[in-house]
């Protein structure tokens, strides 16, 4: 019934308005059962008919498609534009466009158009709508053709014939052509081989020009072993499993963190977890040249690969929730350590999370506290922590779990991941995790500040410990004085954390209220060192500190092998100096 209003609409309209380039999208947007009625009728036209049997023929004869209206077949109609709607020499006249007796432009004259009377009011045209671009991409920019056919023409030279490559060669496509580290292949391989068939494959999919009509043309093809039957054909597009999940779904655009990301986090998930990264550090200890020695040690594999994610999260996951987003990847500087670590083969070059000897320098302080090797530290262990060096007051709030709360799962005890948090915050006060860490620790009350007050109540016991060891007290009027000059707060009653994080020598202040061996060597620090730090200033002071307790770990390890080739016996109840 609407088809037929429609049909009768379409017979009292004025015939101006069919004039169809006119026509706005709109109006047919508003009325689908005219534009229906309009479609039927355009398409009951024999020129029409013409058009669509000779492009179904030069479909068949694989001609070049012409969908303007010419066609390479000889019954092709010779016009180039598509059929009129109304047949030669039935189209209705025209109405006159007289200054008179039109009712629009009777309208129009009354009230649209310049006063006879001078009226200032001037006829404005209608503005030209101005197309904006699309800018948002719920999914990511659509690859550029040029970038997409030069992948396409890369992927040619590693997927042929159909047949697919199995996840051992999958290195060469991650590194050559999607530009990732080798040791994420395993990861992107899975994520593509969703159904677990071991094989990325060449997959080979057809669809037809015009949707909605099913043309005749039947293809057999041979892929890995099997026969495939495609039905509707008309043009030849191919795609595969990579191609969809690099190309189609726009990873190829994406930046490297955001393409990591992607290939890391689980689906529905909007971020990473600790779980996420191990497989890729299973692969990077399976093949990386740096790490080989460890092949026949599993378990100390797995605790370099948790020692690595643990520095990860440590240093990036600014919340400290375990859920580290795309935003704090971008910000950190894992991306580019992990490309470094691709090409690097000696894996202690890469200092930053990877390094086998900073893990090493963990591991051995850790397993020095835990006395009986549970692998878990209580307060009694981590007293001595350097020396003794720490006070009791900052002990009691480390596992008052202020700073953070312990994964350990046991009360009063602390597990290797909180040993990591500490020992990384302990040695190298200069970074922001470490200032939040300590200052979370001074704040007593939790209110943002650090008062006269609550660094005092610290610096009592580093007070009485110096008066113990028959060394020159330093009373704490003069000592905040100095920290006041040290730091220059914006108010001299209290330091906040972006005082701290404004200063380079911030880590100092904690030194003082409770390292009493840090407080005494920055008193009295040598000239030398000093010069030292300066001429490779991209040294952190971890790194400085890892590559010292390296050097006496593995001196210490060398004399533990003299002395039992010689037959004499190793004390390890010795404590090595600080």
């Amino acid at each position: 019934m609407e088809v037929e209003a429609a049909r009768r609409d379409a017979a009292t309209l004025d015939p101006e308005l069919l004039q169809l380039p006119e026509l706005s999208p709109g109006a047919l947007r508003e009325n689908p059962a005219l534009a229906e009625a309009l479609y039927s009728q355009w398409l009951a036209l024999p020129e029409t008919s013409k058009l669509v049997n000779s492009l179904i023929e030069d479909a068949k004869a694989g001609a070049t498609l012409n969908v303007t209206g010419s066609s390479a077949s000889t019954n092709a109609a010779s016009s180039g534009s598509l059929p009129s709607m109304f047949p030669a020499g039935s189209a209705p006249p025209l109405s006159p466009r007289s200054t008179s007796g039109s009712p629009r432009v009777m309208r129009r004259g009354s009230g649209a158009g310049p006063s006879s009377l001078g009226s200032p009011l001037k006829v404005v045209s209608e503005p030209v709508r101005e197309v904006i671009p699309q800018f948002y991409f719920k999914y990511g920019r659509p690859a550029p053709k040029d970038l997409k056919e030069q992948c396409l023409s890369r992927i040619d030279h590693l997927f042929f014939a159909g047949e697919g490559l199995q996840i051992q060669e999958f290195r060469s496509v991650t590194k050559d052509i999607c530009k990732l580290p080798s040791f994420f292949s395993s990861v992107l391989f899975k994520k593509i081989d969703a159904a677990g068939s071991g094989t990325v494959t060449r997959l080979f999919k057809f669809y037809t020009l015009l949707h909605g009509e099913a043309i005749s043309v039947l293809i057999l093809f041979y892929l890995r072993g099997s026969l495939y039957l495609e039905l509707n054909l008309l043009y030849l597009e191919v795609r595969d499993a990579f191609v969809d999940y690099w190309i189609n779904d726009n990873k190829i655009t994406m930046d490297t963190a955001s393409q990591i990301f992607e290939i890391l986090r689980k689906p529905d998930y909007n971020y990473l977890t600790q779980e996420d990264f191990k497989p890729v550090l299973k692969e990077l200890l399976a093949t990386h040249p740096g790490l080989e020695f460890l092949q026949g040690t599993p378990e100390f594999q797995e605790r370099y690969a948790e020692t690595v994610i643990y520095r990860i999260f440590y240093s990036i996951n600014r919340a400290g929730n375990g859920h580290l987003t795309l935003r704090e990847l971008k910000r950190g500087n894992l991306i580019a350590a992990m490309q470094q670590l691709d090409e690097e083969e000696d894996i202690n070059k890469v200092l930053r999370y990877f390094s086998y000897e900073h893990f090493y320098v963990i591991y051995c302080k850790f397993w020095e506290l835990d006395t009986d090797h549970d692998f878990l530290i209580d307060k009694e262990n981590l007293i001595r922590y350097g020396n003794h060096s720490l006070t009791y007051r900052i002990v009691d709030r480390i596992f008052s779990q202020v700073p953070r709360k312990f994964t350990s799962m046991t009360e009063g005890k602390m597990g290797y991941e909180d040993f990591v948090y500490f020992i990384l915050s302990e040695e190298d006060k200069s970074s922001e995790p470490s200032l939040e860490y300590w200052f979370k620790c001074i704040d007593l009350d939790g209110n943002g500040i650090l008062t006269t007050t609550e660094m005092q109540f610290f610096y009592e016991e580093q007070l009485h410990r110096m008066e113990c060891m028959a060394q020159e007290p330093v009373l704490f009027e003069d000592i905040l004085c100095q920290m006041i000059d040290m730091i220059g707060p914006e108010n001299e009653c209290y330091f906040t954390l972006r005082d701290l994080k404004r200063c380079k020598l911030s880590g100092n202040i904690f030194n003082i209220l409770f390292n009493l061996n840090k407080f005494m060597a920055f008193e009295t620090r040598d000239p030398f060192l000093i010069r030292q730090e300066r001429e490779n200033p991209t040294l952190t002071e971890w790194d400085r500190f890892a590559h010292r307790e390296y050097i006496r770990l593995s001196m210490e390890e060398d004399g533990e092998d003299a002395s039992n080739g010689s037959g004499d016996v190793w004390d390890e109840s010795l404590e090595a100096p600080f």
